[in-house]
């Protein structure tokens, strides 16, 4: 299976990592936590030397259930499903939906891994691993989670359609570094993917990638503007943050037109300002991206100052 549908039948490029790449970036997780759980029994022992039998086999317990367990817990946890394995070979643990897993998430795994991981030395993992289609382990299985590939080919990614050019600057004071990685991959993919949709599934989507959004940035989904053209929007707007990063602040300079290239057409202020809702502008999120703009047809009235083509240009009529 090289694509994950979430519920809305929306297909995310996200490929399921292989077992091999996730024994091996297991086992780069283990090395890095039995050292540390190593390093932290020799202080615990030499620290507790005078305490008797008993309270030190507790401090055993609690130390390998601190660093072995609540450990990798915490690192999924705070790093949204990258642990160091995970990252040197370019994997990550993300929802059944292709969002970012949360605490809960990262407990389950963590609890269950203990058994399947840790006792069994990884055989009912990688059992479980090769019964399942996706290659998931029980932990994900009931966490509700799955092990995908974050390093794709560039050519697999599809054109994001631009947003209305009436929405252009509109969201430039927006904080966007609040917003995960994985919520933007939701985003790219619905607005890559909406006309494949149902109008009514597609609506509901955009409404709620549009909350998380909203929510992630501290500000509110305008009511005058489909959900799907703020989307695209704050998408353009990250898109324009990192041109202007990479390139600078002038970013890509257009060429300039010479002195006998036509002005570049300016709408109205009144079709600027019109609302969303007017029926100029379809509500359907699929339409505002395709819509082509007319073009400008002179009128046919002659002009007041010019002459009629029956008389000279110096204005007089000869006698007839």
């Amino acid at each position: 299976m090289n694509e994950l549908v979430t519920g809305e039948a929306v297909a995310l490029e996200l490929r399921p990592a292989k077992l091999p790449s996730r024994a091996l970036a297991v086992l780069l997780d283990l090395v890095v936590a039995m050292v540390a759980y190593i390093v932290v029994s020799i202080a615990v022992v030499l620290s507790t030397a005078s305490l008797d039998e008993a309270a030190q086999t507790a401090l055993s317990i609690a130390t390998f259930l601190l660093v072995l367990v609540g450990g990798p817990i915490a690192v999924e946890t705070l790093s949204h499903g990258r642990s160091l394995g995970k990252l040197a070979f370019g994997l990550r643990v993300v929802r059944d939906d292709g969002g970012p897993i949360r605490f809960r998430h990262a407990l389950v795994r963590g609890a269950i891994g203990v058994v399947e991981i840790l006792l069994t030395f990884g055989v009912i993992a990688c059992i479980a691993s090769l019964v399942s289609s996706r290659g998931r382990r029980l932990g994900d299985v009931f966490a509700g989670t799955l092990v995908v590939r974050e390093r794709i080919p560039a050519g697999r990614a599809a054109f994001v359609p631009p947003p209305p050019p009436w929405l252009a600057g509109r969201f430039a004071s927006l904080d966007l570094s609040a917003v995960p990685d994985g919520l933007w991959l939701a985003v790219r993919q619905y607005l890559t993917r909406m006309g494949q949709l149902d109008p009514q599934v597609s609506l509901g989507m955009a409404q709620r990638l549009a909350a998380d959004l909203a929510t992630r940035t501290g500000a509110s989904v305008p009511k005058d503007l489909p959900a799907a053209a703020f989307l695209a929007a704050v998408v353009h707007e990250r898109q324009s943050r990192e041109v202007r990063q990479a390139f600078g602040p002038g970013g890509f300079a257009p060429p300039v037109a010479g002195p006998g290239a036509p002005a570049a057409y300016q709408p109205p202020a009144s079709a600027a300002a019109r609302s969303p809702q007017d029926p100029g502008r379809p509500d359907q999120p699929q339409d505002w991206a395709r819509q082509p703009q007319a073009p400008v047809v002179p009128s046919a009235e002659p002009a007041r100052n010019e002459p009629p083509a029956d008389r000279s240009a110096t204005g007089f009529a000869p006698p007839a």
